[in-house]
């Protein structure tokens, strides 16, 4: 399927078409821990009927115990063999280059320091209060989100250098032949994807 979707410029990086065709069969979403790349992955998957396929769930077994790494990478490459699907994640160091190497279209969820630490407080809050189960039965536990492996810590640190990578990267992934969509807000994603909801058919 194609359609006609918006790509957003930087002052960091090239300019760009503002109208690019995407070729919607095998999308990659990255972005800061928290900003809801899952969440809009999974609606975008939903828009396009296609698999949905979360690297977290791939990555971590039960207890928080990540999968060695050849078998998280086995995994990831059984997932993106398919011809369809939108995969969540980054995992630079482990899985991106199984990912970016089949993906037609990357979409950066890029959203402002302010609202993605906003959430991301809120989301861990929440977790810890409800007890919400996340990938392979595991829950968010006080200790964790206190601890020197707190993913609050570690959007504290990767947050810039990712806004810094991530234009390069993309731009790379562009002279291949990927299609690259950036969104910088809630807003504009949920404008993304109701354009998107008329397009499918």
């Amino acid at each position: 399927m194609k359609i006609r979707a918006t790509c957003f410029p930087s002052p960091h990086e090239a300019p760009v078409k503002h109208r690019m065709t995407i070729r919607m069969n095998r999308i990659s979403v990255i972005g800061t821990s928290g900003t809801g790349k899952t969440t809009f992955a999974n609606k975008l998957a939903g828009i396009l009927h296609i698999p949905h396929v979360e690297l977290d769930a791939l990555h971590w077994e039960a207890d928080w115990v990540p999968a060695p790494k050849e078998v998280f990478r086995s995994r990831v490459r059984e997932a993106v063999g398919a011809e369809r699907w939108v995969v969540d994640g980054n995992y630079s160091k482990s899985a991106r280059d199984l990912v970016w190497e089949r993906a037609d279209a990357i979409v950066w969820f890029d959203l402002s320091f302010t609202v993605t630490i906003g959430r991301l407080m809120r989301r861990t809050i929440y977790r810890l209060m409800t007890g919400e189960e996340r990938c392979n039965g595991n829950r968010e536990r006080l200790g964790l989100a206190l601890s020197r492996d707190s993913i609050i810590l570690w959007v504290l640190q990767s947050y810039k250098r990712r806004r810094m990578e991530y234009p390069l990267l993309l731009a790379a992934q562009e002279q291949r032949g990927a299609q690259t969509v950036r969104l910088h807000s809630p807003k504009e994603a949920d404008r993304w994807l109701m354009r998107l909801a008329p397009a499918r058919d």
